[in-house]
Parts: C-alpha cells; sequence; structure tokens
C-alpha cells in the first residue's frame, strides 16, 4: 500500500488519538507501573512487567501481578531491603521462559543499580551525540550482568548492537520518557528527550508498518527498528514513538 506522505501522517495521527487514551490501560501491562505513585516503585514495576511482555497480554498482566505480589507490593523497597531468605523463597515464579532464578538475580541487579549505578532512569540515558538508545541499552545490559549470574538469564535483556529489535526495553522507555496529555505514559524521565524514542517492533507493529510502506525490512530486528525510526521522525521528530498507540492498535484491535 502507498498512501502520498500527508495522508499517510493524517491516518496515522487519526490512530493516535484513538488509541493514545486512558481506556489503554485496561488492557495493556502499562496498567502495573500505574498501580503505584512513588517514582522508583513506577520505573521498576515497569521495569518488570516490560522484561516479561511477551506472549498472551492476559498472562503478562496477571503474571505481572504476581511479581508485585511476590514483593509485597512495594517493588523500590523490597528491591532495596530484601534478605536471603526472601529471594530464597521465591521459587515457584514463572512466565514463558523467566523463571524464578531469573527474578531471584532481577532484584539483586536492580539493588545493585540503584546502590552503585545512580537508578534506571540515569544508567539507561542516552550517551552524547547519540540519536537512539542503541548504545545506552547495551552499556545497561553489561552493567545489568556484572554480578554474579547464570548465563541463561541474559537472553531477558536483548542487546540491539547484535541486531535485537529490543521491543520490552524499548516499550519501557516510552513509558517512562515520554510524557503524553492522556495520562497513559508517565513522562517521569525528566533527564530524558522523547525526541530518542524508537518504536517497540513486534509482529503487530511490524506487519501494519509494512502494509502502509513505512517500512521494507521483512526481519523485525534493529535495521528494521532504524528504518522505522527514519519515517516516524519525518512525521514529529519530537515525538516519534507516538505512533506506537497507532501501528498497535491498528494491528491488535483492528487487525489492519
Amino acid at each position: 500500500m502507498v498512501i502520498p506522505k500527508k495522508e499517510l501522517k493524517s491516518f496515522l495521527d487519526l490512530k493516535v488519538e484513538t488509541y493514545n487514551r486512558i481506556s489503554f490501560i485496561a488492557s495493556d501491562p502499562i496498567q502495573i507501573p500505574h498501580q503505584f505513585s512513588k517514582k522508583e516503585d513506577i520505573e521498576i514495576a515497569g521495569f518488570l512487567s516490560a522484561t516479561i511482555a511477551w506472549g498472551n497480554r492476559t498472562m503478562i498482566i496477571r503474571n505481572s501481578n504476581k511479581m508485585m505480589e511476590i514483593m509485597d507490593n512495594s517493588p523500590f523497597d523490597f528491591i532495596m531491603n530484601h534478605s536471603e531468605k526472601d529471594l530464597v523463597n521465591i521459587t515457584d515464579f514463572v512466565h514463558r521462559t523467566f523463571n524464578s532464578t531469573d527474578f531471584q538475580y532481577f532484584i539483586k541487579s536492580l539493588q545493585n543499580i540503584y546502590e552503585n549505578h545512580g537508578g534506571l532512569e540515569d544508567i539507561l540515558k542516552p550517551l552524547k551525540n547519540e540519536i537512539n538508545y542503541q548504545n545506552s541499552i547495551t552499556k545497561f545490559k553489561t552493567i545489568f550482568f556484572e554480578l554474579h549470574h547464570e548465563v541463561r538469564t541474559e537472553k531477558h535483556i536483548s542487546n540491539p548492537q547484535k541486531n535485537s529489535a529490543a521491543k520490552r526495553i524499548h516499550m519501557f522507555l516510552r513509558w517512562m520518557v515520554r510524557k503524553d496529555t492522556k495520562g497513559v505514559d508517565f513522562g517521569l524521565w525528566k533527564t530524558h528527550s522523547p525526541a530518542f524514542l524508537s518504536c517497540p517492533l513486534d509482529i503487530h507493529s511490524g506487519n501494519v508498518a509494512r502494509k502502509l510502506g513505512i517500512l521494507t525490512r521483512k526481519q523485525n530486528d534493529w535495521k528494521a527498528v532504524y528504518e522505522l525510526d527514519t519515517k516516524l521522525r519525518s512525521f514529529d521528530k519530537k515525538d516519534p514513538v507516538k505512533y506506537d498507540f497507532a501501528l498497535f492498535g491498528l494491528g491488535v484491535f483492528e487487525k489492519f
């Protein structure tokens, strides 16, 4: 499908308005961090929920809530003050390939990040002269796994330098960085700019983008993210990732 740029932008802007609204939260994992008001609770709840955001959305939300319950619905306090016994007692959590061992390590690593690296906002900040989060995500992964861990756990943090689309962490970044007027994305991270954000590319948004002619690459990888970024930034250079609502909504809700 080839649509003139002006018409395509108008169409996508309309779809953003359709889906970027408070009702979107009820069926999306972003509802998990919306349960909290403290900045660090929102960050941690968002990061953990985004980490397991693949597969059935109902299951994602159910298991994300289970993680919050395990942390006594006070994620930051649990991260910072848990005991070894608290970790050992986490034995029955599983979401697809993310299991109790992975969850235990994530808790320890997040404690290390808040104690020694300034927290998630600071550690994920784009590097100087960067145009996106590719290198900062790669740096983040290195620091995230600087503690002793099982190699299997590394697969749960993507690496764009190895051509991963890093869909889940880009979704988390959208939640934290993008400030909308509809009450969906938080806009908590004032030291970041939404201009650097990339679309969380998955099977739904990728297929819609290809049908609309704004993505030609067949694989949903980092090269595809970069190609889609270029097009979406030509529509809105200050808030390109708002079009995630349009692409996702068209794919999931309208079966476009």
